[in-house]
C-alpha cells in the first residue's frame, strides 16, 4: 500500500521503467487501444444523434450515457474484480466489448436499440475497469502506484486528443457507422494485446463472486466516513464538469473539436506533472487548489468568449482532473488488499456515473436554458461542492486502511 507518511522516501520508477514491466505494458497498450475505440464510438454516436435529432440532450447522453450502466456494476457484480482468475475474466469482457462495437456498425439500427446497447457496454465497462485496475495494483509495486495510473491517464489524455481529431477528419469521408467499425478494428486489437501478455494471478485466494460478495464490500467501504469523502470529492465535481464537455457540440458547433481536444490536452498535461514531478506530500497539498481549477475557468463562459478563448480556458481547467491521483491514491491506501480490485471499481464505476449524472442534467437544463448559462452554472456548483467538502476530505489523512470483506 502507498504509505501516508509525508517524510518518508517517495521512490518513484520512471515511466521507461513500468514499461519494461511485460504485464504492465500489456495492461497499458490494452488501455491505450479501448480509450481509442471509446473515443471514435462516443464521437460517431453523438455525431450521429445530433444530426438525427438535433436534440442537446439526447447528444449529451449517446456520448457519457453508458456511464449510467456502470453504476450497475459497481453494485451487483463488481466483485468479479477480485476473483481468482482476473485475466480470464478481462479477455471475457473485451470480448463482450468488441461485440458491442461491431453492432453499433450496423446501419440503419434504431436510435433507441443504439441507447440499449449503450447501456449494456456500460455494465460491463465497469467491470472491465475494476478488473484492470485490480491487476495494475499486483503487477506494479505500491511506490509505483500513482506513476502508473499517472502515465494510462495522460495515454487516454493524448489518445482522445488523436481520437477526437482523427474522428473530424474520417468524419469528412466516413459515416459514423464507418468510425464504429474503426473502434471494433482497436477493441480487437486490445483483446490480442491484453490475451498475450497479462498472466493468471493464481495467488490471488478462492472466492465465489457475486451479489452477497460485492454488497458486503460495499456496505463496508460506504460505512466509513474517510472513504465516503474521497470518493464525493472523486464522483462530483469532476461529473459536474464533464457535463460542461457534454455542451461542446451544442455550444461549439463544428468547432466542438477544438474543445474536447484542448479538455484532453490539459488533462494530459496535469496528469504529467502531477503524477512524474510531484512528490506524495506536494500531491496531497495539490489536491484542493486542483479541484477548483477544475471549474473555475469555465465560469468565463458567462460571457460566451470566442472559441480560442474558450479552447484556452478549457484546457486549463482540465488540468484539474488531475486531483483523481492524490485521491485515488488515498483511497488506495484506505483499502485492503483482499478488495482493492472491487474498491478501485467502484471508485471508477460512481466516477462515469456521475459524469453521465453531469451529462444528463447539462443537456436537460441546455433544454431550457442556453448551453452556455448550463455550463456556468455546473461550473459553479462543482466550485461549492469542493469547498464544502474539504475538510472531510483533509480528515482522512489520520485514517488507515479497514480490515478486508467477511469471508463466507
Amino acid at each position: 500500500m502507498p504509505s501516508d507518511d509525508t517524510n518518508a522516501p517517495d521512490p518513484r520508477p520512471g515511466y521507461r521503467t513500468l514499461l519494461r514491466n511485460r504485464e504492465f505494458a500489456g495492461l497499458y497498450a490494452g488501455f491505450t487501444l479501448t480509450v481509442g475505440a471509446s473515443t471514435l464510438s462516443g464521437f460517431a454516436l453523438g455525431t450521429l444523434v445530433d444530426r438525427s435529432t438535433g436534440s442537446p440532450f439526447l447528444t449529451a447522453v449517446s456520448m457519457y450515457g453508458a456511464t449510467f450502466a456502470t453504476v450497475l456494476g459497481a453494485t451487483t457484480l463488481m466483485s468479479v474484480a477480485d476473483g481468482s482468475r482476473p485475466r480470464r475474466t478481462l479477455i471475457a469482457l473485451q470480448c463482450v466489448a468488441l461485440a458491442g462495437a461491431c453492432a453499433q456498425a450496423v446501419p440503419g439500427m434504431p436510435l433507441a436499440a443504439r441507447f440499449a446497447l449503450l447501456l449494456l457496454l456500460g455494465f460491463f465497462q465497469s467491470l472491465n475497469t475494476g478488473t484492470r485496475m485490480g491487476l495494475l495494483a499486483e503487477v506494479v509495486p505500491a511506490s509505483a502506484y500513482v506513476p502508473a495510473r499517472s502515465l494510462m491517464n495522460i495515454t487516454a489524455g493524448g489518445t482522445s486528443v488523436l481520437g477526437f481529431t482523427l474522428g473530424a477528419v474520417l468524419l469528412r469521408h466516413l459515416t459514423p457507422q464507418g468510425l464504429f467499425l474503426a473502434a471494433g478494428a482497436l477493441t480487437a486489437a486490445a483483446l490480442a494485446v491484453t490475451a498475450a501478455t497479462v498472466r493468471e494471478h493464481s495467488v490471488r485466494p478462492p472466492r465465489r463472486p457475486g451479489l452477497r460478495e460485492t454488497w458486503t464490500a460495499n456496505a463496508a467501504l460506504l460505512s466509513r466516513g474517510g472513504p465516503r469523502a474521497l470518493l464525493l470529492n472523486l464522483w462530483v465535481p469532476n461529473g459536474l464538469i464533464v457535463g460542461c464537455e457534454a455542451l461542446f457540440i451544442p455550444y461549439a458547433g463544428e468547432n466542438a473539436g477544438v474543445l474536447l481536444a484542448a479538455a484532453s490536452g490539459g488533462m494530459l498535461l496535469g496528469d504529467l506533472t502531477v503524477g512524474r514531478l510531484l512528490t506524495a506530500a506536494w500531491r496531497r497539498r495539490c489536491a484542493f487548489p486542483l479541484r477548483l481549477l477544475l471549474a473555475a475557468p469555465y465560469l468565463l463562459f458567462a460571457l460566451h468568449p470566442p472559441t480560442p478563448v474558450a479552447a484556452v480556458a478549457v484546457f486549463v481547467a482540465s488540468a484539474g482532473f488531475a486531483a483523481t491521483l492524490p485521491l485515488q491514491e488515498r483511497l488506495l491506501a484506505l483499502t485492503s488488499e483482499q478488495v482493492r480490485g472491487q474498491v478501485q471499481g467502484v471508485e471508477s464505476a460512481g466516477r462515469m456515473t456521475w459524469q453521465g449524472i453531469g451529462a444528463a442534467i447539462a443537456g436537460a437544463t441546455a433544454q431550457v436554458l442556453s448551453p452556455t448559462v448550463t455550463i456556468t452554472a455546473l461550473a459553479a456548483v462543482s466550485v461549492c461542492v469542493t469547498v464544502a467538502s474539504r475538510p472531510y476530505v483533509d480528515r482522512t489523512r489520520a485514517l488507515k486502511a479497514a480490515p478486508g470483506s467477511p469471508r463466507r
